[in-house]
C-alpha cells in the first residue's frame, strides 16, 4: 500500500520557520519527482516547490528565498524548510509524488498556520 505522509505543521508566528516532512512507503521513491503544493481556507491549490529525481528545484516567485524543498532518497522523504514566515503562507500543505509515467500520490497535508 503506497502512503505519503507529511508532519511538521503547526502554529508559528511571523518570522517563524517550520520544516515539513513528506515521508513515502510503498514506493521506490527515488523514482519519484515530488511537488509540495498548499491550500489556504478559499482559495485553490496552489504549487510550492518541486524536486526533481535530479534533485533539481523550482519555486513559486513569492517563496523563493524563503523555502528550500529537498530530499533524502536513503529516508524516503522529501522536506520543505519554510523560514521567514508570513500570515499569507497560512495553509494546509501537501505533498505529491509522480513519474512522468503517470503515476501519482498524494498525502493528506499538514496545517501550516502563521500569526500576525
Amino acid at each position: 500500500q503506497v502512503q505519503l505522509v507529511e508532519s511538521g505543521g503547526g502554529l508559528v508566528e511571523a518570522g517563524g520557520s517550520l520544516r515539513l516532512s513528506c515521508v513515502a512507503s510503498g514506493i521506490k521513491f527515488s523514482d519519484y519527482h515530488v511537488r509540495w503544493f498548499r491550500q489556504a481556507p478559499g482559495k485553490s491549490r496552489e504549487f510550492v516547490a518541486l524536486v526533481t529525481t535530479e534533485e533539481t528545484t523550482n519555486y513559486r516567485d513569492n517563496v523563493k528565498g524563503r523555502f528550500t524543498v529537498s530530499r533524502d532518497n536513503a529516508k524516503n522523504t522529501a522536506y520543505l524548510q519554510m523560514n521567514f514566515l508570513k500570515p499569507e503562507d497560512t495553509a494546509v500543505y501537501s505533498c505529491y509524488a509522480y513519474t512522468l509515467r503517470g503515476t501519482n500520490y498524494s498525502g493528506r497535508g499538514t496545517q501550516v498556520t502563521v500569526s500576525p
